[in-house]
């Protein structure tokens, strides 16, 4: 026979579930916890996209220079380097796709002919997409 003590019911006080007060705590830490992951992961996401747009503009200027060896001219857009120009004889592209005109985060790429000290440009705007800034909202600029 068992005894009639293992049979008892533990006590309320064992019983008893988490307070409001400690859920609240749990989601309140979890919710930091997350924001410090989240900012951690997604800044060196774009971190990795600003060294990817360095490469772009680098390889875009290469492109902009095997434009005009070909057919002796700078274009006059990135977008004669996708789609013969009626004018350039020589032609032996295309030299880019379409979507190498856009930056990492979906801007398109500045194209200036003629350049600032140089006879042409090519820009990424950054993350922001605007002029000047610091970081990856900073220029990324053909050297």
């Amino acid at each position: 026979m068992r005894n009639p003590r293992s049979l008892r019911r533990p006590s309320a006080a064992l019983q008893r579930g988490m307070s409001l007060i400690e859920i609240i705590i749990v989601i309140v830490l979890i919710g930091a916890v997350m924001t410090v992951v989240g900012t951690k992961v997604f800044g060196a996401n774009d971190n990795a996209k600003f060294k990817l747009a360095k490469t772009q503009v680098q390889t875009l200027a290469g492109k902009v220079e095997s434009f005009q060896m070909d057919t002796g001219r700078l274009p006059s857009s990135l977008d004669e380097l996708v789609k013969a120009p009626s004018d350039a004889s020589g032609w032996l592209g295309p030299y880019v796709r379409d979507t190498d005109l856009k930056d990492p985060w979906g801007h398109p790429v500045e194209y200036r002919s003629p350049g600032e000290g140089r006879d042409f440009d090519v820009v990424i705007l950054g993350k922001d997409g605007k002029p000047g800034g610091t970081s990856v909202d900073g220029d990324v600029k053909f050297e």
